[in-house]
């Protein structure tokens, strides 16, 4: 069939390079227009050529590659138009209208708008063709049959229904696993209701023990106190006799007649009476030792109500902060728990109850999380293995540009994790490659800027790990340089989200301490990474290695 002939007034909406009506019309800064793949495509080749680009109607160089932006108007231009001429066509050959869609709208198998078979699929605007329409209006897209692209949707659905199978049978498992774990609290309830009375039972014992040493106490100093007393009242006695007695005495000398007689007698006995009258002994309290055993208890007293007051709340305030933290966790990390708690539970009890920082990595392998990278996220420099453990820097981008995923990182080589982090968590990964970054950011971090604000670690809504020939640590443009230099490619790190600290680690043979960080989060946190080039990082599987 000739090629159709496209009047004057139409050809100031064709495209100055494939020569075709304006598809998806794109305007450059000097004011022409062109189809939106056809000025990429020559604007690639530029690049490859090492030249500056230019607009192929005037021919005007730009210093940098302008933003191209879609025309909407002049799209509509070109549709009306294109809908009128075939309007115009049709009238002419007497044909009748059928519905404007290539894709039958009834059931139909033939093209409305050339009355032939509709056996050809265009890949680039995914829309059902007849072969007159791939060389009319689709020039330069892919195309393909439509019955390899069914057997290519075929499989795409069943892998989607294997995926789907896949998924709903772990919920099945985690469904389980909670219900499991359901029993595993109130049996767990039950032994730390018993073992915590079993203590305080105990510490009643002791205090009972102690108790009945002070009553022997007590009951020391009250026979001492009465031996002491009882000496003093023989004394005292015999005193009183020997009182009376020199009574008597004074009584008789004061009757007697003879002068020569009192005289004689009386120097002797008044010397007696003085020394018997003058005669005081400073005795010892004998209550005291009963008051100052009532004020020692006092003060025990006292000081066991307040440590228990204090310890009790602590306890209390502990357990309530860990139920919310466990309450709002993650599905998976509800999974891990119960797989940790059937594999280990004293040993996790006995960190978790004395919030002791892991050591070795047997401990910090309890609080260890599954993660997975997310492909929306990526820069289309990154690319994500099949397993979405592993990113690598990879400049060939074989991906359709069609596809605009919101979520991704415009201007930076970045990526971030599917699973938001909260609680006590732990991961590792592997780095190969000049420079990297291990961040953590909340979900909101700015992906579109290209200043420093879409940076990892440039902003306030991230923190970031820079492994290059040293150490630095970043928060909000501010950066610490660290000592240590890089000489292991795993690192893990730490987060005690309610806690607000994260830790980084080097990981060999032991755990090696590179830096902690100390915030106040206030959502979950993503991981994330940056690459440079020639960079790798490996999300590393740690359920084979939990104790």
């Amino acid at each position: 069939m000739a090629e159709r002939h496209i009047p004057v007034k139409m050809n100031h909406l064709c495209c100055r390079i494939c020569r075709n009506l304006l598809r998806n019309p794109a305007t450059v800064p000097c004011g022409h227009n062109f189809c939106m793949r056809c000025i990429q495509d020559r604007w690639d080749r530029e690049e490859l050529k090492n030249s500056l680009c230019r607009c192929p109607e005037c021919d005007y160089e730009f210093s940098s590659r302008p933003q191209l932006i879609r025309n909407t108007t002049l799209a509509e231009v070109v549709r009306d138009t294109e809908m009128s001429y075939s309007e115009e066509e049709e009238e002419e050959q007497q044909v009748p209208k059928r519905p404007r869609s290539c894709t039958e709208t009834s059931g139909s198998t033939l093209c409305w708008r050339h009355n032939k078979p509709l056996d050809v699929y265009c890949c680039t605007d995914e829309q059902i063709i007849c072969a007159q329409c791939t060389s009319a209006e689709h020039g330069g897209h892919r195309i393909g049959w439509v019955k390899e692209e069914r057997r290519r949707k075929q499989e795409e659905l069943k892998n989607t229904q294997t995926k789907f199978e896949e998924t709903f049978q772990k919920q099945v498992r985690k469904r389980k696993m909670m219900g499991e774990m359901l029993g595993q609290i109130q049996d767990e309830a039950r032994q730390t209701e018993a073992f915590c009375e079993s203590v305080v039972v105990g510490v009643i014992d002791s205090l009972q023990k102690h108790y009945l040493s002070v009553k022997k106490l007590i009951a020391a100093q009250e026979e001492a106190a009465a031996a002491q007393v009882r000496v003093s009242l023989q004394r005292v006695e015999v005193e009183m006799k020997e009182m009376k007695k020199r009574d008597a005495e004074l009584d008789h000398l004061a009757q007697t007649e003879s002068n020569i007689h009192f005289l004689q007698k009386w120097p002797s006995l008044k010397l007696i009476c003085d020394r018997i009258c003058s005669f005081h002994e400073a005795s010892e309290d004998p209550l005291l030792p009963f008051e100052l055993t009532k004020r020692a208890v006092e003060h025990l007293g006292r000081e066991l109500e307040e440590f228990c007051d204090k310890e009790f709340a602590s306890i209390c305030q502990t357990g309530g902060e860990e139920q919310q933290e466990s309450a709002a966790a993650e599905e998976d990390d509800i999974q891990q728990r119960c797989e940790a708690s059937n594999s280990h539970p004293r040993v996790s009890r006995t960190l978790a109850e004395q919030n002791v920082e892991p050591k070795t990595r047997e401990e910090f392998l309890q609080y260890a999380c599954e993660l997975s990278l997310d492909p929306t996220t990526a820069h289309e420099d990154l690319a994500i293995s099949e397993g979405e453990k592993e990113v690598m820097l990879c400049h060939q981008r074989s991906k359709n540009p069609g596809v605009r995923y919101p979520e991704r990182f415009i201007h930076r080589r970045q990526v971030l994790c599917r699973e938001g982090l909260q609680g006590n968590c732990y991961y590792e990964v592997e780095v190969k490659g000049d420079k990297a970054e291990i961040a953590l950011a909340y979900k909101g971090i700015d992906r579109k800027s290209r200043n420093k604000l879409s940076a990892f670690g440039a902003n306030a809504n991230s923190w970031s790990l820079d492994r290059s020939k040293t150490y630095s640590v970043s928060h909000n443009s501010d950066s610490i340089l660290l000592t240590t230099p890089p000489s292991h490619h795993r690192i893990g790190v730490y987060l005690k989200f309610q806690n607000g600290t994260l830790s980084f680690y080097e990981v060999s043979d032991s755990m090696n301490f590179l830096y902690k960080v100390e915030a106040k989060f206030r959502e979950p946190l993503y991981p994330g990474f940056w690459l440079g080039e020639k960079s790798w990082i490996r999300l590393c599987d740690l359920t084979q290695n939990r104790l």
